[in-house]
């Protein structure tokens, strides 16, 4: 027996929140899968439904919701984010004098996952085999640090930062040696790691460390510390629907169940009664299905099954709520941006091997 009509719309645009899983999680709307519906993908059906909302963003963070596409799709955006989208990190580390604890291995890859403050989008690939580089396609710093006593520290003191000096290197002492004209075309950018406050080593008087290195453009895919985000995810938005009034202790034991802020409680005619303030900050950790007294009122599943319910929790299907983070090397913004544009690329790429496959 064919499936009722609202059953198939919420197998098709919903996933449900189970006891024991998770249901309808594989895209089902492929043309000729439901009698009656028309699935066939149309560039202008796409284009009224596709919509992007930026939520929150500072100078490092961004929140927004990308509504209308397949999780291929989405999931697309986010691998491209970690792996894809270029940036400028230390590829080469040449160790004239290092004298510290540290060993020359361990130095060299703190020094390769610092984030480096560069425009990669100024920049050309480094050709294979070129050690040297040229301004075009590397950026040279230099950390020179010594640590000597403090001629001025008090006799009495036990105290490191008072008994010497330069004993603590931070990545500020990552100093930018422009290469050929570099110094003219990056006059205005301030080029040298994002965050100054790193510390790399520990040094005593009589240690020091002289090294020179060269950035190169990569991708994360390549190394992680060509990444340009600290995390980029999505989740599907949830949706919570109460269908009957809650009130009393069941709305307090209802509204703990949820992350804070999701049920509230208000005052109707002397009653508690629980209502949904925000769905948006629920994280789906399913606790109400943990007791026994609340599990049945859950829709656990389809309509057919006939449960008892007060609420239903489901996922929206096409409607993904992005964060990403960003290492400080470029705007997250424009970091979703090059995201696109490589997506862009890779279709590009494929049309192209396609009419060259025709051709043949």
């Amino acid at each position: 027996m064919a499936a009722p009509m609202s059953n198939v719309d919420e197998i098709r645009n919903r996933v449900i929140l189970g006891e024991f899983g998770v249901r309808n999680v594989h895209t089902t709307d492929y043309p000729g899968n439901y009698p009656g519906y028309d699935d066939t993908w149309n560039f202008q059906k796409f284009k009224k439904n596709f919509r992007i909302d930026i939520v929150q963003m500072d100078e490092n963070t961004m929140e927004f919701d990308m509504v209308g596409i397949d999780a291929a799709i989405a999931n697309a955006f986010r691998r491209i984010l970690l792996a894809e989208v270029p940036t400028m990190a230390v590829e080469k580390v040449f160790i004239y004098n290092n004298t510290s604890i540290i060993q020359d291995e361990i130095l060299a890859h703190r020094l390769g996952l610092i984030p480096i403050k560069a425009d990669p989008r100024l920049f050309e690939y480094r050709n294979a085999g070129d050690d040297e580089g040229t301004e075009i396609d590397t950026i040279q710093l230099q950390l020179k640090v010594k640590c000597t006593r403090n001629p001025r520290a008090p006799k009495d003191s036990s105290d490191p930062r008072e008994l010497y000096l330069n004993h603590m290197v931070y990545s500020r002492d990552m100093k930018w040696v422009p290469i050929g004209n570099q110094a003219d075309v990056f006059a205005d950018a301030s080029i040298g790691p994002v965050h100054g406050d790193i510390l790399l080593a520990q040094l005593r008087p009589g240690q020091e460390l002289d090294i020179v290195m060269h950035c190169v453009k990569g991708i994360g895919r390549d190394h992680a510390k060509f990444s340009p985000v600290a995390t980029a995810s999505y989740r599907l938005l949830p949706e919570i629907t109460l269908l009957q009034p809650v009130e009393g202790e069941k709305a307090e034991r209802l509204k703990r169940c949820f992350s804070p802020g999701v049920i509230e409680l208000e005052n109707r005619d002397g009653k508690q009664v629980a209502k949904v303030a925000n769905s948006r900050r629920d994280t789906c950790s399913r606790e109400v299905l943990r007791y026994d007294d609340l599990k049945n009122l859950v829709k656990l599943g389809r309509v057919r099954d006939h449960f008892i319910c007060e609420f239903v929790c489901f996922t929206v299907r096409d409607h993904f709520i992005f964060s990403v983070e960003s290492t400080g090397i470029l705007p997250p913004d424009m970091l979703v941006s090059e995201a696109i544009n490589v997506l862009l690329a890779k279709c590009q790429r494929f049309i192209n091997e396609l009419d060259s496959t025709d051709m043949d």
